[in-house]
C-alpha cells in the first residue's frame, strides 16, 4: 500500500545522499529552503504523472453499472448483450467486467451510416 510519509522519508534519504562507506562517517550537505521548496515540487510533479498514469491503466476494464452509465442501458439490456454474445465479458468471483477496447469495437460495429 502506497505510504506518502515512508515516500517523502526515501526521497529525503535520497536527496541528502547515502552513507559513506565507513559507518561512524556520513556526508553533510547544507539544505537551502529553495532547495526544499524545488524538492517539493518536482516531487508531486512526479507524484501526480503516476497517479496520472495509475488512472488510464485502471480504466482498461469497467464493471457493469459503469458500462450502464456510459451506454445508458438498462441492466437487462446489458444482460442481454451478454447472453446473445455481442458484449463479451470477464466474470471473477460473480463481479463482471468489461474490456474498454470490447465496448468500443461493439460501438463501432453498430454504427449507423445515414445517406
Amino acid at each position: 500500500m502506497y505510504n506518502p510519509y515512508n515516500c517523502f522519508r526515501i526521497s529525503l534519504f535520497l536527496l541528502f545522499g547515502s552513507y559513506q562507506s565507513k559507518p561512524n562517517k556520513m556526508a553533510v550537505e547544507i539544505i537551502t529552503k529553495d532547495d526544499l521548496m524545488r524538492f517539493k515540487r518536482d516531487l508531486l510533479t512526479e507524484l501526480a504523472e503516476l497517479i496520472k498514469g495509475k488512472t488510464t491503466e485502471q480504466s482498461q476494464w469497467i464493471k457493469s453499472p459503469q458500462v450502464r452509465k456510459l451506454l445508458h442501458i438498462s441492466p437487462g439490456t446489458l444482460q442481454n448483450l451478454r447472453i446473445n454474445g455481442t458484449l463479451p465479458y470477464t466474470k471473477i468471483g460473480g463481479v463482471i467486467y468489461y474490456s474498454m477496447a470490447d465496448i468500443e469495437k461493439v460501438m463501432q460495429s453498430k454504427k449507423i451510416h445515414n445517406k
